[in-house]
């Protein structure tokens, strides 16, 4: 079997911005991270041929190679002659269908019946083939759109914010059942998000957009530890973000913050921002490095964990347990050199 390929080079002038995307995924999930109103969902659209870019060029390359858009040749398949599985943030479930009837639905008249009972049996639908889309639970209508799209063996799937229009639980136990669901898959999966967490928990790649272009791609693990740009920072859940001013090569102090820090590699004449994750704190003596004054901190209670702010803004998160109700803030905390991130704009 060749090498497999999805390549993705695509401009497309928008109201807001201008779209321009460019990547390659040679295996493996890949997720699209970026703010409401970035490009995201444009981008599988033009995957899919659901909209056609300006100019650039869709391609996978799996046993054989196929060519979904071109613009300089020309070419530009329809979204029913893409082999690509799109899965809706609503599922698109035909609510007068059962559930056998929504699996077959994209399959050619003369499909083989088996290839039905073997999606339901594949994604846990057994007892439910006679059920309409009313009659199922989240999780359920999530197995049947998966299952229809499986049934015609998609090279792309492209999964367009799955779980933006759900509570925290069932957002949760969702994200597992869509993971085992793909756990088999061969081809290629895409999904966008604005939710990091959802990012970091499926996605094996990344690709961070803003306003229509690529700020950061690569392995999603290697991202959120080495962020590099504000903005990326920002999008993995860096809380604490500063400008600063270089003292010298391994020193800054933080002009939002009135601290000056050292770091633990040399610092390049690009940086101008700092960030530090919430987590990273930890009590300390006041002679420490990077040791901070605590005074004046406000405390917050949440389930889990405890929300210390300082008085210069800085935000601190402690881990708690359930049943601890009372906390007393060290009169210094400090931050190790090495969990200082180096950012620039």
């Amino acid at each position: 079997m060749s090498d497999k390929l999805l390549k993705v080079d695509i401009q497309m002038e928008l109201k807001e911005f201008d779209l321009d995307v460019d990547f390659e995924l040679k295996s493996g999930r890949l997720g699209i991270l970026g703010p409401s109103g970035c490009g995201k969902s444009m981008t599988l659209k033009s995957i899919a041929g659901i909209v056609t870019p300006d100019e650039g060029i869709v391609s996978v390359k799996t046993d054989v190679n196929d060519t979904y858009f071109d613009s300089s040749k020309k070419i530009n398949l329809k979204p029913q002659k893409r082999n690509v599985g799109y899965l809706f943030q609503n599922y698109a479930l035909f609510p007068n269908m059962t559930v056998e009837e929504n699996i077959a639905i994209g399959l050619p008249k003369d499909y083989e019946e088996s290839i039905v009972a073997q999606m339901i049996k594949r994604f846990h639908l057994d007892g439910l083939e006679k059920r309409y889309p009313r009659q199922l639970s989240g999780g359920q209508q999530q197995r049947v759109a998966l299952a229809r799209i499986m049934a015609y063996g998609p090279d792309v799937i492209l999964l367009d914010e799955p779980f933006s229009a759900m509570d925290t639980f069932l957002k949760e136990q969702l994200r597992i059942e869509l993971a085992n669901s793909l756990k088999d898959f061969k081809g290629f999966s895409i999904m966008v998000t604005h939710d990091r967490d959802e990012a970091f928990q499926f996605c094996d790649e990344l690709i961070v957009l803003d306003k229509g272009k690529i700020i950061a791609k690569g392995d999603t693990y290697d991202i959120f530890e080495n962020p590099r740009r504000v903005q990326v920072a920002r999008l993995t859940g860096c809380k604490n973000i500063s400008k600063v001013e270089i003292i010298d090569d391994s020193h800054l102090k933080s002009l939002d913050w009135g601290v000056t820090f050292e770091v633990s590699e040399k610092i390049s004449a690009n940086i101008n921002h700092i960030g530090i994750r919430a987590h990273d704190f930890a009590a300390a003596e006041k002679d420490d490095v990077n040791a901070i004054d605590t005074q004046n901190s406000t405390v917050m209670e949440m389930p889990f964990e405890w929300e210390i702010t300082l008085e210069n803004g800085l935000w601190w998160k402690c881990d708690k347990q359930i049943d601890e109700h009372e906390f007393v803030v060290p009169e210094y905390i400090k931050i190790d050199p090495k969990d200082i991130i180096l950012l620039e704009d």
